[in-house]
């Protein structure tokens, strides 16, 4: 692939565009907004200019409802070899270029499985999608051409590809990226009218199931309207698990030691049914999920304390397999939780008391 153009430059396609520039693609921008397509121009995505002929491939980073319009469009002008869209919902898409008559052998829809709270090209980053799934939904009509189009994009991106079917890829979305959206927007909804007295006790466990409710509601209304039966019948499995839960705190509250007994035995059983599931994430890399060994250490709010651990930890030849941060309430400190194998934490732990920093049990 030499050259490319991005319809699009929001936080996805301005990605893949700073990505392919990065490595040597000629890149082409065309945003709406010509300002958008400006600012992804400024941060070296590529150029504003139109092309002067047709391109390699054509990368549609638009939001869902307008996908099968701007492809239609793109491809009856012949601006490209190949064309992919990188949409989060693929089956309707498709469907809607079949209702439009396109021929659809010089396209494969696309999803890459990485993205931000933030959106916009100021958001955007070349690794956005170093080591996160790219999903492809190639059909029997896909040309072979644009399937490793496709694929140089992904390799070039550093990202990995994975072949799905397009519906079985909106389900599988609706699971683990869209009813997850909705669900921590509904929790972080119960913090709006909270009493300031609790929401000054918030610590880590709400942060993270909260994170991701910072997330733009109108790109997210377009997500949802384009998948919206099968985040439902998700939605509907976690309401029948809601409404069960309510019944069995209620037994808690009972007199009776069966009710009370039958609430316990309900909410263990959810409880147990979350361990099961959650141990089913991927870990680092898509690999199996770790059990790793947390050493916290005690922070103060400087710049460099983090460089410093992770410096000492380095020199003490221990790799830290992941970070995570939880800030003190009303202090300006913190307690970094590093995770590490359990073989080596109680020495890192030694070696960084013995560099003077406050580790905790």
């Amino acid at each position: 692939m030499r050259t490319a153009v991005v319809i699009g430059t929001g936080l996805v396609g301005t990605s893949a565009a700073l990505a392919l520039a990065g490595r040597g693609v000629h890149v082409h921008l065309v945003d709406h907004d010509p300002a958008s397509a400006r600012t992804a121009a400024a941060l070296g995505a590529g150029t504003d200019e139109a092309p002067a002929g047709r391109v390699d491939l054509a990368i549609v980073a638009v939001p869902p409802a307008h996908v099968a319009s701007v492809l239609a469009t793109a491809m009856q002008d012949g601006i490209a070899r190949g064309y992919l869209d990188v949409a989060s919902v693929k089956g309707g898409p498709r469907r809607e270029l079949e209702a439009l008559g396109v021929d659809l052998t010089p396209y494969i829809g696309t999803h890459p499985m990485a993205g931000k709270e933030r959106s916009g090209p100021l958001a955007a980053t070349a690794d956005l999608f170093e080591g996160r799934p790219w999903v492809l939904t190639p059909t029997r009509d896909t040309d072979t051409e644009v399937l490793n189009l496709a694929l140089e994009l992904v390799a070039l991106c550093r990202a990995v590809p994975v072949v799905m079917d397009a519906d079985a890829h909106d389900r599988a979305v609706a699971l683990v990226s869209h009813t997850p959206q909705l669900i921590s927007s509904m929790v972080a909804a119960r913090l709006e009218e909270a009493d300031e007295t609790a929401v000054r006790l918030c610590g880590q466990g709400i942060r993270d199931v909260t994170r991701i409710a910072a997330s733009d509601p109108r790109m997210w209304v377009e997500i949802l309207s384009a998948n919206p039966g099968p985040v439902a019948d998700v939605l509907a499995g976690v309401a029948a698990d809601l409404e069960g839960t309510v019944r069995a705190l209620r037994s808690l509250q009972s007199g009776d030691d069966d009710k009370r007994r039958e609430g316990t035995d309900s909410i263990e059983d959810v409880l147990r049914r979350g361990n099961a599931g959650q141990v089913r994430v991927p870990g680092k890399h898509g690999a199996a999920p770790a059990a790793y060994d947390i050493v916290a250490v005690l922070i103060s709010d400087r710049p460099g304390e983090l460089a410093g651990i992770f410096a000492d930890a380095g020199k003490a030849g221990v790799n830290v397999e992941d970070v995570r941060i939880e800030h003190a309430t009303g202090q300006q400190a913190g307690l970094v939780q590093l995770m590490v194998e359990p073989s080596v934490a109680p020495a890192l732990a030694a070696a960084l008391r013995e560099r003077g920093w406050s580790i905790r049990q």
